[in-house]
């Protein structure tokens, strides 16, 4: 099996050893707490669960900002995005110090990891916006992803930590949420040698399913990761148990049995376009996988990024070798009125625009919305019945 980023094996964070867990869960009430942002909690997440694997904890300023610079830490480890703690509220922490992080986003603030504190130090504004423009290509405020990282805060805290629990993932997504360690079981359990994944903050319409179908078809592979994020997303977008629910029916319905594994991660969005594309390559060979579909505007957000930049910066800024796993290039894929299939547009150059079947999200909405079902060729019904339902309760709500 393909082996994980900078390590010949994974290094989840999480303790999983009972005796130590329950120790340190009785210590964390006995030190100082910090209430952390959801953006530093999604990180912990994913260092407990091996998918940020070889780290060992929040980056330093130095790591922070080389990695914003050079897509590398100060020690040569090839990474795409700092990986932080930064903090509005850390008045009297210091370094030495051993602290409890509490979760935002669960009832009651739960400590969710523990952290031996190597450094404090206060970000400029300046070395904020760096970091920002380097992170996501602009500084403009309406970016989601600018708008999170520069609420965080101006204190970096920096330091190993060891992870109590997965947040709010493992309960509200028992049958989803799967750990990097589990996923590369369950892919060694099956058997599968090669295994393309496909990204998804989104339901998955006809031409994600094709998408799909193409890539599995055309590298050859023993079967497809289906990893959809669960965590934070922009206002508007669907919320994570609707698109599970629409993951699932589809590939019930509509794929071979054994070939399709779905899971989904507890992070936040970054909406960070390219770089982002970067990070879910480098995570998704930690999980195993061989390949990764990157496809038109791929982690992007309204107008952004260029339609294929997620596609160039593995060309532009991923030195050779820097990682194992490959990207699977895709065009935009939309359905042909003249073939009656889905195709990438790339590949039928005699099509006119009207000879596909192409639809804005925003239409979508409204069709949904109205309880209209997109034509068959768009989506198929089994999922558009789900996203009808969820589109109509919240039109009633508003």
């Amino acid at each position: 099996m393909i082996k994980p980023h900078g390590a010949d094996e994974l290094s989840p964070l999480f303790v999983y050893d009972t005796e130590k867990h329950h120790a340190l869960n009785a210590e964390a009430e006995t030190l100082p707490s910090l209430l952390i942002s959801s953006a530093a909690a999604a990180n912990a997440v994913m260092l407990g669960a091996g998918y940020f694997t070889p780290l060992k904890g929040y980056m330093n300023l130095a790591d922070s900002m080389a990695v914003a610079k050079d897509l590398c830490t100060t020690e040569g480890l090839f990474w795409p995005v700092p990986i932080v703690n930064l903090s509005k509220d850390a008045q009297g922490i210091t370094a030495g110090q051993r602290i409890a992080l509490r979760d935002p986003n669960v009832q009651g603030n739960p400590v969710l990891a523990i952290m031996d504190v190597e450094a404090v130090e206060a970000v400029s504004a300046e070395q904020i916006d760096f970091m920002a423009e380097n992170i996501f290509g602009t500084l403009d405020d309406k970016h989601p992803g600018v708008q999170t990282f520069k609420a965080q805060g101006n204190t970096l805290l920096s330091g190993p930590i060891q992870v109590l629990n997965f947040s709010y993932f493992q309960a509200d997504f028992p049958d989803t949420f799967r750990t990097a360690v589990e996923i590369r079981n369950e892919i060694a359990e099956r058997g599968w040698e090669k295994v393309v994944a496909f990204q998804t903050r989104n339901p998955m319409h006809r031409a994600h399913e094709e998408l799909c179908r193409m890539a599995m078809e055309d590298l050859g592979t023993d079967g497809i990761l289906i990893h959809m994020l669960l965590g934070q997303l922009k206002p508007g977008d669907i919320p994570a148990h609707v698109r599970d629910a629409s993951i699932r029916k589809m590939v019930d319905v509509y794929f071979p049995k054994n070939t399709v594994m779905i899971t989904g991660y507890g992070f936040d969005m970054l909406y960070a376009g390219p770089r982002e594309a970067v990070l879910h390559a480098l995570f998704r060979q930690n999980c195993g996988c061989t390949h990764l579909i990157v496809g038109r505007d791929h982690a992007g957000v309204g107008d952004y990024y260029g339609g294929f930049d997620a596609q160039t910066i593995f060309d532009e800024k991923v030195p050779a070798g820097a990682m194992d796993i490959e990207i699977y290039r895709a065009d935009h894929t939309a359905y042909s009125k003249k073939l009656d299939k889905v195709v990438m547009m790339r590949d039928a150059p005699d099509h006119d625009k009207e000879d596909f079947v192409l639809l804005s999200g925003t239409k979508v909405r409204e069709m949904l919305g109205n309880g209209i079902a997109p034509p068959p060729e768009f989506s198929r019904p089994e999922v558009a019945k789900i996203l009808m339902d969820y589109y109509q309760i919240e039109d009633a709500k508003a």
